[in-house]
């Protein structure tokens, strides 16, 4: 049996990442202050972006925020953010997604995120996914567990769900329109009939979900590495897996499916089309 590549999001890591997952877990303080503040305001700066995507003041100063911390606490680290793309060394990497959900974010929606993660030899290490709107946190890093806050502040360890059969299933495709415009809209059907339940939750919400252990598979299509990096540390120590539609460890494919761990591969054959998942 030969040992996972280096890059894989199963390599084996040794080190104690406490001290990062503590930056991490402050820089999702300081995101929530700054997103919080300007959030459903009447008065809210809204540009459109080149690739036709929306931008508001409080995207680009929640990620200012960010980097603030580390440019002054991690100073030989690289910064990949979607407002002001990367820097630094890329060995060690803070990928950064300072509202992920900003048509949400825009329009009022409380389901927006603040997506921080830590990558180190290209593999997602530290993750946080806050969502300050509805006062729901979760955060994980590789060895150190997948945790989520309840109402009374206490940390609950996460753990997916142990469903083994696709139609006993529950999944999240986010929006049929991503899976539209990769031609892929007859493998989505093929999904939702063979699933129990299918919805589209969107966005970061669903992913926690499936730590949580109340959904089985996410899949989506046109996502970026910072829209997807934190899910990574996250869902593995939940015991669920993370990689592209096509299985391979990347965050850079513009694919990804998360699932429970004990479905991923019949999911990825479902998908393909392949009969041995029927």
């Amino acid at each position: 049996m030969s040992l996972p590549a280096m890059n894989s999001f199963d390599a084996p890591f040794n080190g104690d990442l406490s001290a990062e997952l503590d930056v991490a877990l402050r820089l999702a303080d300081a995101a929530d202050a700054v997103s919080m503040a300007r959030f459903d305001a009447a008065d809210l700066d809204i540009r459109v972006k080149p690739d036709a995507t929306h931008v508001t003041e409080a995207d680009l100063a929640t990620e200012r925020a960010i980097r603030d911390i580390l440019e002054a606490e991690r100073p030989s680290d690289g910064i990949f953010g979607e407002e002001f793309g990367s820097s630094g060394d890329a060995a060690r990497q803070w990928i950064i997604d300072p509202i992920d959900g900003t048509a949400n974010y825009l329009k009022g929606i409380p389901m927006w995120a603040t997506l921080i993660a830590l990558a180190i030899d290209g593999v997602p290490r530290v993750g946080v996914v806050s969502q300050p709107a509805i006062g729901r946190r979760w955060w994980g890093a590789t060895g150190l567990g997948a945790w989520t806050a309840t109402p009374s502040g206490e940390a609950t360890r996460l753990q997916v769900s142990d469903v083994d059969a696709l139609d006993r299933a529950s999944v999240s495709f986010q929006s049929i329109g991503q899976w539209d415009e990769v031609g892929r809209v007859d493998d989505l059907i093929r999904l939702t009939r063979a699933v129990w339940r299918d919805r589209g939750y969107g966005d970061a919400w669903p992913y926690m979900l499936l730590a949580e252990g109340r959904l089985e598979m996410v899949a989506e299509f046109g996502v970026k590495e910072y829209d997807i990096a934190p899910y990574v540390p996250i869902l593995q120590e939940a015991g669920g897996r993370f990689t592209a539609v096509d299985g391979t460890h990347t965050l850079s494919d513009r694919s990804g499916i998360a699932t429970n761990g004990i479905l991923h591969d019949a999911f990825i054959d479902l998908l393909r089309g392949d009969e041995a998942a029927s």
